[in-house]
């Protein structure tokens, strides 16, 4: 009998069993077996500046980072997250007690659901969400509860009386994600104050992801939700390097709260990855203190890349979103005479030649998210413009 397990329980833990390989594996997979533009994963195809680079090979020929770094972040990199914050949005935070870093981003939203979610408990969520979110969620033992983003004038919108309505007594956190993947929303002051105080009165956590902070477009303006009145205490702030300065494959992101909610993320983190990406932090705390121009140049870039894709898009027959945040442009099928976002993706590699998500993967509510797809568009120009040719050529 060797080889047979003493149970027929399946081996995956059944809070993950909906969750199997995530869309970007299945997808980037296909991209490379179909010899296809990859606009399915958001990873740029060049590095970021090349000063931050020669930063982190400094730190390793310094021997800086090569062993294990503080578990909290080395200090270099916990004072420039803090002087960003402070810099950019006016909030002031203690880098020995208020700031962690984290294994990107997704460690650290992880770690926040770990720490401030119990079993049975309600985590209010935007959907379509992050996948790491409903895993994160699952693995807490939590239930999310979506609220959905809907199109409307161009966009999609958050129905704040329908979020009102998710909160139950049962509700301990509201996941709120802004500048949103994959919609591009950028929730605006008036939004963002109606769930600042429907959080206070309900006495609720929060926890924001606001990775592409510096990704906003067309006069939209990323606004923490920590600057609102009472809102700095019971806000656990995430955010990383990896979009901002194109080093994706660093894995550095950090968390930003109070000494009591960074010491109860902290707690689970550190038997998560422990520590991680001990020569890149010291980078990263470089880059956070480049010039206003950089993140001005960045987002100009980022801003042409997206009308170039946009313009691309309207001309193959898609109904377009055009983004306010993030790198993503989300799509309608429906003009294309499709309805099924997974299948026309699975297909769209062997018409075209380019590779997409299908933003259904991001729902719940799949038959909401069914003819939406999402399409990267941090990607050098002339190969957008040659994803946009193939698509139009469909």
């Amino acid at each position: 009998m060797t080889g047979m397990t003493s149970s027929a329980r399946p081996h995956l833990n059944r809070r993950l069993a909906e969750f199997g390989t995530t869309i970007f594996a299945e997808m980037s997979a296909l991209a490379v077996a179909t010899g296809s533009i990859n606009l399915g994963q958001g990873f740029p195809d060049t590095d970021g500046p090349e000063e931050i680079r020669e930063a982190a090979v400094r730190a390793l020929r310094d021997g800086r980072g090569n062993q294990y770094p503080p578990g909290p972040g080395v200090p270099e990199l916990r004072t420039a997250v803090a002087a960003h914050q402070e810099r950019h949005y006016g909030l002031s935070y203690d880098p020995d007690t208020e700031v962690l870093v984290t294994a990107g981003a997704t460690e650290a939203i992880a770690a926040a659901l770990l720490a401030l979610v119990e079993p049975g408990d309600e985590v209010v969520a935007l959907e379509p969400y992050y996948d790491s979110y409903a895993a994160s969620i699952a693995m807490a033992g939590g239930r999310r509860v979506p609220v959905t983003l809907r199109p409307h004038e161009g966009g999609f919108r958050l129905d704040l009386d329908e979020l009102r309505a998710a909160v139950t007594d049962r509700t301990r956190l509201l996941l709120v994600n802004t500048p949103h993947n994959p919609t591009g929303t950028v929730l605006d002051r008036a939004e963002l104050a109606a769930i600042a105080a429907l959080a206070v009165e309900r006495d609720l956590l929060v926890v924001t992801d606001e990775v592409y902070e510096h990704l906003v477009f067309d006069g939209a303006r990323h606004l923490p939700l920590a600057t609102f009145p009472g809102m700095r205490e019971r806000t656990v702030s995430i955010g990383s390097a990896g979009k901002t300065f194109s080093f994706t494959g660093w894995k550095v992101g950090w968390v930003t709260g109070t000494p009591e909610l960074v010491g109860a993320v902290r707690s689970v983190k550190q038997f998560l990855t422990y520590v991680a990406s001990g020569p890149f932090q010291y980078a990263v705390a470089e880059a956070l203190a480049l010039p206003d121009s950089y993140f001005e140049e960045f987002r100009r870039g980022m801003l042409a890349r997206r009308d170039i894709l946009a313009e691309g898009l309207t001309a193959a027959g898609f109904e377009v979103f055009r983004p306010a945040g993030t790198y993503f442009i989300t799509t309608d099928i429906r003009p294309l005479g499709e309805t099924d976002g997974l299948a026309f993706c699975r297909a769209l590699p062997e018409r075209a030649g380019v590779v997409a998500v299908p933003n259904s993967v991001f729902y719940d509510d799949r038959e909401a998210g069914a003819p939406f797809v999402r399409f990267a568009f941090c990607k050098r120009q002339e190969v957008l413009r040659e994803a946009a040719d193939r698509l139009r050529g469909m």
